[in-house]
């Protein structure tokens, strides 16, 4: 009986070190990250390609320089478009999710 606690440790060692099987049927690689006006604000910034998508259809300004960009870049473009005073607008939004569904 003494010895069934330090057996069970070894077969919990041994089943930690044992390696894993692959599994054929899962990719390995993660998929291409899709960027949409429902992506937060502060993953587009992160992006050049995205980045100079939203920029685009903002004359050339670059949001991370706006005044309340940090109280802004957890939403996604598509959440603060109803209290941008107008700024942003649906026709605004369709051109950048056109422009962000073409990076690849």
């Amino acid at each position: 009986m003494k010895f069934a606690p330090l057996a069970a440790l070894g077969l919990t060692v041994a089943a930690l070190t044992i390696p894993a099987f692959a599994d054929d049927s899962v990719p390995t690689t993660a998929p291409a990250t899709a960027f949409s006006i429902d992506t937060p604000i502060e993953v587009l910034m992160a992006d050049e390609r995205a980045k100079a998508a939203v920029a685009k259809h903002f004359n050339g300004m670059d949001l991370t320089q706006h005044p309340a960009y940090e109280q802004f870049k957890s939403l996604s473009l598509k959440a603060v478009a109803p209290f941008s005073q107008g700024m942003i607008t649906d026709e605004m939004l369709a051109k950048i999710a056109a422009d962000l569904a073409e990076i690849k």
